[in-house]
This record gives structure tokens, sequence and C-alpha cells, in this order.
């Protein structure tokens, strides 16, 4: 399948699995995908980005990610729906915590690795590439390209879909830009 990416597309997926490996994450998210693509310039992508005034607002993606691994790894909505029918995350969050120790809640299998073999995909990840390569195909376009994997993470649900969302950036807003 990645014969078929082009550059800026296996860049965003070498630094996903760069900023894995800096993290010591058992495997490569879709978190990590976002982050890498954040970091990529000149890229049709980063074009989508930047005319959604998205240039700038890292620390704040960083940041609502954290919130959501703080989480457990819950989408907002799913706190709410929680909320709705009486099950307060935070105060479920604070007794872990209390119990287990700061951080205990953290979404995320701790690291068991040995040795400097690749690090996995999640399957959350596998799917953002499979996404991807589908909307390039309905697209009818040959190859994948980073904005293909930025459509991908607008559309499958998750936090990463949901972080993107409260900034701005939804599948349609994406496809405005780059057109």
């Amino acid at each position: 399948m990645f014969e078929r990416f082009t550059e800026g597309a296996r860049g965003v997926v070498r630094g996903a699995m760069e900023l894995a490996e800096r993290a010591d994450a058992d495997r490569v998210t879709e978190e990590h995908m976002l982050l890498a693509l954040l970091g990529h310039e000149s890229t049709p992508a980063s074009g989508a980005l930047a005319a959604q005034g998205f240039a700038g607002r890292r620390e704040s993606v960083e940041n609502a990610l954290a919130a959501a691994r703080q989480r457990g790894g819950l989408s907002q909505a799913d706190t709410d729906a929680l909320a709705g029918i009486g099950i307060d995350v935070g105060e479920i969050v604070s007794k872990v915590e209390r119990t287990h120790g700061e951080g205990a809640m953290l979404a995320g299998e701790p690291s068991n690795r040995r040795g400097t073999a690749r690090r996995r995909f999640s399957p959350g990840a596998k799917k953002t590439l499979e996404k991807a390569l589908r909307i390039a195909v309905g697209h009818k376009e040959k190859h994948v390209g980073d904005e293909h994997i930025l459509l991908a993470l607008t559309v499958l649900p998750g936090v990463v879909s949901e972080v993107l969302a409260d900034h701005g950036v939804t599948y349609e807003t994406v496809e405005g830009a780059l057109r």
C-alpha cells in the first residue's frame, strides 16, 4: 500500500513513527499521525490547515489530546453522555489517581518494548491509512497524499476527529480548502 503514498504522506507516517518512538509508545496511533501532520510545511495538508487559520495551534491541539488521554481516551462526547446518566468521569479519574497514583488513567499501554524493533500501528492508525487510501480512490487519484490522511483523521470517530472538529477542522472544511 505504501508504494501509492506521496513523499508527503510517507513523511507523515515516518514522523508518526518517530513521535511514537520518542514517547516510548508501544504503537503508532492516529494521534501521532495528527501531530506529524502538524509538523509538515509546504504540503497540501499543511496548506489546507493554514487556510483554516490552524497555524500556531499545535499547543492547543496537544493540550486537547492530553486532556483526552487524562479521561482514559474517552472523547468529550463520551464524557458528556456518561454525565447525562449520572457518571462523573472527572470524579472517577480523581478516585483512581488517589488510589493508584497520578496519571493512572492515562490512555495507552505502558511500554514493554525490547530492542529497537519497529513499532506496530494501532488499529485506529491502520484504519486511518486504509481510509486515506479509500478517499484517494474515491477522488479518482492514483496516489495517497498527506491531505488524504488529514481527511481520514477528520471522519473516523474518536478523539482525534473530535479535537480537529473543536478546532474548526472537518472533512468539509478541509475539502473546501483543498479546492
